[in-house]
């Protein structure tokens, strides 16, 4: 049986978190451009390019590279952030960008832990490894313990206090983040940064309330979920990044993700976006939609709707990942590195002619 023109596949068809509407289920995934060439947090005309262009291309969510809520949360220095009110001022500009051409954008907000203070993972830096020292424009860096991860310096443990300065860091990024325009905000607690180093028991040693056992690995998670959420709009939704397991035994699994997916759904976390590994060196297979399997066991766990991300570059697998249930939403990265309008080629793929997800400029070159 032919199918019925006039029923979007569910790639394309809207979708809601909260009182937020998106166009489709395609969300652009967060990916690192490095190109604060200033050094100063501020995003640049090649942001507004970078994303303004995929906004353009018809993705339903733009989410924007992790932005780093304090100068030493950044990964390397050429990170955007959202610290100040410089930063701010030049978000509003892309965010109102995007939303002109039809797309909804989020502000992924990070803190990079000790893998901060990185050099950019550009090919001009090809040749340098490691920790930018300070000399360079690095700096310090902080985790759960001292222990560093493979090839970087040590970092400071983080105490109490300081603990509850990156808390209160998360609250006032997100305050800028609604004052810049913001639809939605994704904590990043995901790929070895720091709140998935206080998550692993691989990374976090620490024998106080924030290590040990599971609730206390959890803790920083859910104190930084909680205290976001209060302080974001309640008609916006509240992404949670995660990675869903390190990849190794006796490292951070899918058992301990899902009992975080259900903690933060208890203090108001709208959706998951599911990824993994990065706290810990490990062999993974990488291969498409990888990553698709974990996604399915977690919205099988909770109520609150899941993103999947990972090698998802086929239209038809991204739209069969909806259609089995593994997901509610797609995130599409690398491949959309290579073509901003991804979701206007979908569209043609799965039979969908909409006029609405081109600008009037480009109708000429539509499917």
């Amino acid at each position: 049986m032919a199918p019925d023109p006039s029923v979007a596949p569910a790639l394309l068809a809207p979708a809601q978190l909260r009182r937020l509407e998106m166009r489709n289920r395609i969300w652009l995934a967060p990916m690192c451009q490095y190109m604060v060439e200033e050094r100063d947090g501020v995003p640049t005309d090649w942001h507004l390019v970078h994303l303004g262009a995929r906004a353009a291309g018809g993705f339903g969510m733009i989410v924007t590279e992790a932005t780093a809520i304090s100068p030493e949360g950044r990964i390397s220095p050429q990170d955007t952030g959202l610290w100040n009110r410089e930063q701010t001022e030049a978000w509003q500009r892309i965010t109102s960008f995007c939303q002109a051409q039809g797309a909804r954008i989020a502000v992924q907000l990070a803190h990079a832990g000790r893998k901060a203070s990185t050099w950019p993972a550009l090919p001009r830096y090809r040749a340098r490894r490691g920790t930018v020292p300070e000399f360079a424009a690095g700096w310090r860096t902080v985790g759960p313990t001292p222990e560093p991860f493979p090839g970087l310096d040590a970092p400071d443990a983080l105490g109490k206090e300081e603990i509850a300065g990156v808390v209160a860091d998360f609250v006032a990024a997100t305050c800028r983040a609604e004052e810049a325009g913001f639809d939605a905000v994704e904590l990043h607690f995901a790929h070895g940064y720091l709140v998935h180093e206080f998550l692993s028991p691989l990374v976090n040693t620490r024998t106080d309330e924030y290590g040990g056992d599971g609730p206390g690995r959890r803790r920083l998670a859910r104190e930084i979920a909680a205290a976001v959420r209060e302080a974001w709009p309640a008609d916006r939704p509240l992404i949670v990044r995660i990675s869903a397991t390190d990849w190794i035994d006796g490292g951070w699994d899918i058992t301990q993700s899902v009992e975080l997916a259900r903690e933060l759904e208890e203090v108001g976390v709208d959706a998951l976006h599911v990824s993994t590994g990065g706290a810990v060196i490990a062999d993974i297979a990488v291969g498409p939609e990888y990553q698709v399997g974990f996604a399915r066991t977690l919205r099988d766990a909770v109520s609150m709707p899941v993103a999947a991300v990972g090698l998802i570059t086929d239209p038809h697998g991204a739209q069969e990942v909806l259609e089995r249930g593994d997901a509610d939403f797609v995130a599409v990265g690398r491949a959309a590195l290579r073509e901003p309008g991804w979701p206007q080629r979908a569209a043609h793929e799965l039979g969908v002619r909409d006029p609405a997800l081109y600008p009037g400029a480009y109708h000429r070159g539509s499917w």
